[in-house]
């Protein structure tokens, strides 16, 4: 139901030309009840002049009159109603000297005239009808022609100038399936475009390959390709300025920590004194952290280029990752355990890979409790290897899950120290490795997080 409400170019543009057909078509009808309304017919001087020339002219022999104008009848009814049905179809009254030579069927007739050359209105008979009469100039013969009222006379002009109207409505049916193919394949080029646009990673700002050559589409694909080519220029200005500034920071932030560590070798240093070069040196910690993983998403947004293709086993390098972050966990008294599957094996940059798995748990444990525990599971599943990182921590809210993401992004209510970097590096790998990430709750209903990596395994040769 939602694709056939969705508004759509195709839809529109079928929209527009079933309207202009309705619209002649409205004005064919407007046509037809403006001549069904008026009196044409009964103003038509000839039919009165034909049948008063055939009753003049064979008035001395009756017989021949009532054939003529019989036959005249018969004519009349056919070309404007149903001459099967003599009450659907114009007739006429012939009078000579006030006597009634001829009438055809099922007219009544009383029907007069109180004026010659006017058309009148009278109902007879349980119905309404329509007359004029009008006389010979040169005798008293006088003919009235008679056509049912109401909406007996629409159906009449229907039936009479109906070649007008059937081909239009029988048209606009067969009309529309030309019009939808031959929309759809105006259309093929806007189609290319999209697609080339659908196909492009959400890193690729190279300019479109496609070359309209219609007039209509070029601006479209210009405007495309120059702001791409804005995004590109303000992508690499950013680039370069984090970077330059991550690199400048590395040296003033190892040289602030040898000395604060060098005066921390000093004796005689009070308590007071050690507590604020400790201070210190945590906040070197923290520093070099975030200028690390500055280069780090410098170094990820930079490679446009898939990741080199080696052959890794996710297990191995989960645990020793888990290995080299178990003196972090402890510190923090945090415990780690792991479920994982044998030889799950995928494709990828092992130094990307390692950094993913770096922030994940250094995450997990950094928001766990005390105490707490978090849980990395590896295994398989439908062709991709899945990654789960669950904490017992206060976990994230899920209208803030898609924005965690975000670089600098961090939740309101959080109390540890960061960069908000984390989480889009880990984003980034995993996009460049043509896997997907989700944070969801606890599985077990607890408090905590549950993060979902989801990665493709390694195709057998």
């Amino acid at each position: 139901m939602r694709r056939w409400v969705r508004p759509t170019l195709l839809r529109r543009l079928l929209l527009a030309q079933a309207l202009v057909l309705a619209l002649l078509w409205s004005l064919a009808v407007g046509l037809f009840l403006a001549e069904a309304s008026g009196d044409n017919l009964y103003e038509a001087q000839s039919a009165h002049l034909a049948v008063i020339a055939v009753a003049q002219n064979l008035a001395d022999q009756p017989a021949r009159q009532y054939d003529t104008l019989r036959a005249f009848d018969l004519a009349l009814r056919e070309g404007y109603g149903d001459k099967n049905e003599p009450g659907l179809a114009p007739g006429i009254l012939v009078r000579q000297a006030g006597r009634l030579v001829y009438k055809s069927d099922n007219v009544p007739a009383e029907l007069r005239n109180t004026r010659l050359d006017s058309s009148e209105t009278m109902v007879a008979q349980g119905r309404r009808w329509r007359f004029v009469t009008r006389q010979s100039a040169i005798s008293d013969t006088r003919v009235t022609l008679v056509m049912p009222g109401g909406g007996w006379q629409l159906w009449l002009t229907f039936s009479s100038r109906g070649y007008y109207l059937l081909p239009l409505m029988i048209s606009i049916p067969f009309l529309l399936l030309p019009a939808w193919i031959s929309i759809r394949l105006a259309l093929r080029p806007w189609r290319q475009v999209a697609g080339e646009i659908a196909a492009r990673g959400p890193r690729d700002l190279t300019p479109l390959s496609f070359k309209p050559r219609h007039e209509e589409l070029r601006p479209l694909v210009e405007s495309i390709n120059a702001l791409m080519q804005r995004l590109r220029a303000s992508t690499a200005r950013e680039q370069s300025f984090i970077a330059d500034a991550a690199h400048e920071l590395r040296t003033p932030v190892a040289a602030m920590r040898i000395n604060v560590e060098a005066l921390q070798a000093q004796r005689g240093l009070d308590p007071r004194q050690g507590e604020l070069l400790a201070g210190i040196v945590r906040g070197s910690d923290r520093a070099e952290r975030l200028v690390g993983q500055l280069l780090q998403l410098m170094r990820s947004n930079a490679e446009t280029s898939p990741p080199p293709v080696e052959l890794l086993a996710l297990d191995l390098l989960v645990q020793e990752r888990l290995a080299a972050l178990s003196g972090l966990a402890h510190a923090r008294n945090v415990e780690l355990e792991l479920s994982a599957e044998a030889g799950v094996s995928i494709s990828g940059e092992r130094e990307s890979l390692m950094s993913m798995l770096d922030n994940l748990i250094d995450n997990a444990t950094k928001y766990s409790p005390i105490g707490g525990t978090v849980m990395v599971g590896l295994r398989r599943d439908a062709g991709h290897a899945i990654l789960t990182v669950a904490d017992r921590g206060r976990g994230i809210a899920p209208a803030l899950r898609s924005r965690v993401f975000d670089r600098f992004f961090r939740a309101p209510d959080q109390t540890q120290t960061g960069s908000g970097l984390g989480l889009a590096i880990v984003r980034s790998v995993i996009e460049k490795h043509g896997g997907r990430i989700e944070l969801g709750d606890h599985g077990d209903g607890g408090p905590g997080l549950l993060v979902t990596v989801r990665l493709p395994l390694a195709t057998e040769k």
